[in-house]
């Protein structure tokens, strides 16, 4: 069983300045929800209770966000807006949420290693919000534990991209998996490959179901480029002894990332409800 979601949410989101100077880029809304809310549902739809957040200096509006609300509730205790709180309500009172501060901005493989004390030795997921999917049927971190389920292995989450997008990735070399449609046996990855030397134009998004074994890779390898830890690197260097399979997932996904992505996310949402 996946009990627990990691939610590395502690970059400056320097492309969203100057919105994201006081604002944590996570906290960022689509319509009237922040992204890191769309995230944490996501997770609790595919039956996960526990969060475990990465956080850093300026973003302590998350913590306010997944704590209860005494006085805004009796505030509105009257009024119809109160129902407008009962989504985040429920979330706060039907999941644990634990924090840790990364330190210095090291990359995402230090993130994920700056909270191996809130995961322990256990098997997790992992979601970036700036990755925001959707679909009509089971959400990426639900079919993902599926696949967990019945291979009792890494996983992570791929998706075609452009060939002349394949430096903006992590970019994977793999066998298809016979019987499979979307199940790749990975042989390699490579971070943010060039054109020329990219093995495929399978890109790893921002979902990933891994084992604890993770976190002994992350502390093993070198740093990359600007001294950061590169996840990368610590899953290829994983590969050695333990099985990583990529799921080309069901459905749509915004590069929230991005400023164009979060437009698009927008919109997308927006003509959903009006």
């Amino acid at each position: 069983m996946i009990n627990k979601c990691l939610f590395p949410a502690a970059g400056y989101g320097t492309r969203f300045l100057p919105a994201t100077k006081a604002v944590p880029k996570e906290m960022l809304p689509i319509l009237n929800k922040p992204l890191l809310q769309y995230a944490v549902e996501e997770a609790i739809e595919a039956g996960l209770r526990t969060m475990a957040i990465v956080t850093g200096k300026g973003k302590r509006a998350i913590e306010d966000h997944f704590d209860c609300s005494n006085e805004l509730s009796e505030l509105l205790k009257d009024s119809p807006k109160l129902e407008l709180l009962s989504e985040i309500n429920k979330i706060t009172n039907e999941s644990v949420f634990t924090y840790i501060r990364q330190k210095k901005p090291l990359g995402l493989g230090h993130a994920i290693l700056t909270a191996e004390p809130l995961i322990g030795r256990e098997a997790f997921a992992i979601h970036l919000a700036d990755d925001l999917c959707t679909n009509d049927g089971k959400n990426v971190l639900q079919q993902m534990i599926d696949i967990y389920e019945k291979f009792d292995c890494n996983i992570i989450a791929i998706e075609e991209v452009s060939e002349n997008m394949t430096d903006q990735y992590g970019i994977i070399e793999a066998d298809q998996i016979q019987g499979y449609d979307n199940l790749f046996s990975v042989t390699n990855m490579i971070e943010k490959p060039d054109k020329a030397n990219a093995p495929s134009n399978l890109a790893i998004i921002g979902r990933y179901i891994l084992k604890p074994e993770i976190f002994d890779s992350l502390r093993s390898i070198n740093p990359g480029a600007n001294g950061e830890i590169q996840l990368t690197d610590a899953i290829r260097e994983l590969l050695k002894s333990s099985k990583v399979i990529a799921v080309k997932f069901s459905g749509q996904r915004f590069d929230c990332g991005s400023v164009s992505g979060f437009v698009e996310a927008t919109n997308f949402f927006a003509k959903k409800i009006l």
